[in-house]
């Protein structure tokens, strides 16, 4: 099995800090818990982590500085900002520091474990090959490589097309929440984010139509679903 994940959490709210150290334990990555960001540079320094997740607000030293002390060290490690501030200016501090993603208090667990795995997966590919391909009818789906294959016909993806279809995809036939698609690709569930979202689905469909039995639906409401029908005796059908 695959060596843990490390995560630097730096985290000045106690019960917060160890509430998400307890749920990433549990989801199986090792992480250390420090309370302000000179102790996460001394623990950054010391241990060789896989990502950081960093306070912006934190005493003795701020997430921003700290991430770029740590980007000093270490150009490629993936750090992503918490906070409780929805300003702008800040957002696009973290983004000229080199953050690879943002996420703004409060927010769900799980939506913080998928924005961790799909950059780890992005950055570095050790995921089983289950987690980077999907078989979304007579496509295929890479997601690392961003390629969508259709017989001799491929479709490099941009970013967020690829994201999105990810999204889509580990919820088949399942209901896709709008909100939770906004926030864990987006940032920011707001209305204009909402209608770039709109666009990209309608991108995603005008790529999938090679294949008519795969539809991406609206949920009225509610967000999307991607409807791929079951396999079972049709893999080896001719085409």
């Amino acid at each position: 099995m695959e060596e843990n994940q490390k995560i630097l959490l730096c985290e000045d709210d106690e019960n917060l800090g160890m509430l998400l150290r307890e749920y990433l334990q549990a989801k199986g990555y090792e992480t250390d818990l420090c309370a302000d960001g000179e102790a996460g540079y001394r623990a950054f320094l010391k241990t060789p982590y896989n990502i950081c997740v960093l306070d912006v607000m934190m005493p003795k030293k701020d997430g921003f500085q700290l991430a770029t002390e740590i980007r000093q060290a270490n150009s490629e490690i993936p750090i992503i900002f918490l906070t409780a501030r929805q300003m702008k200016d800040d957002i696009l501090e973290g983004f000229k520091i080199g953050a690879d993603d943002y996420i703004t208090k409060p927010f769900s667990m799980e939506e913080l474990v998928f924005r961790i795995e799909a950059i780890l997966r992005r950055v570095h590919g050790k995921k089983t090959k289950e987690s980077t391909q999907y078989q979304i009818g007579k496509f295929l789906f890479d997601s690392q490589k961003q390629l969508l294959t259709i017989g001799d016909k491929q479709t490099k993806l941009t970013t967020k097309e690829n994201e999105l279809l990810s999204l889509l995809c580990s919820h088949s036939n399942e209901i896709l929440q709008r909100d939770f698609a906004l926030k864990t690709i987006w940032i920011d569930d707001n209305y204009f984010n909402a209608r770039s979202m709109d666009v990209y689905i309608t991108k995603l469909r005008k790529h999938l139509r090679d294949d008519e039995d795969i539809e991406i639906i609206n949920i009225h409401g509610k967000g999307y679903k991607l409807i791929i029908p079951d396999q079972d005796g049709e893999e080896n059908s001719p085409a």
